[in-house]
């Protein structure tokens, strides 16, 4: 996939990481509302190597999704266009947020925006082991 600035994002960058991997869209007000928890757990995991990497999909005509992400006060990649890849990992919706850990493997697969969600910071925890 592609960042809006046509740089390359592929998994192979985040061997051995553990990844928060979130699907959102600009448009999206319940991925507005989970970001900062998924921010606040980067940022609390960051030692232990977890990394948010996003993908837009579904997206409106001209939407600018990292200049989105940026307004919002945020750093993290998001590719866009990735509705292929959305269909490939069964996203229906937004958010969808996979955890997975440093073996490429899915431990955790929310749908929710629920920033209390004891659930998201034991995922972490389990990716990171």
């Amino acid at each position: 996939l592609k960042t809006q600035s046509g740089e390359v994002i592929s998994s192979h960058q985040f061997d051995g990481q553990a990844i928060i991997l979130h699907f959102w869209a600009t448009w999206c007000p319940y991925c507005k509302k989970l970001q900062p928890k998924l921010v606040e757990l980067e940022e609390k995991y960051q030692q232990q190597g977890v990394k948010i990497v996003a993908i837009s999909f579904n997206e409106d005509d001209g939407a600018l999704p990292q200049d989105e992400l940026a307004a919002r006060g945020y750093s993290f990649p998001t590719a866009v266009n990735g509705d292929e890849i959305a269909m490939l990992y069964g996203v229906k919706g937004t958010p969808t947020t996979f955890f997975i850990n440093k073996h490429k493997q899915v431990v955790f697969k929310s749908t929710s925006s629920d920033t209390s969600d004891p659930r998201l910071e034991l995922a972490v925890k389990e990716i990171v082991k």
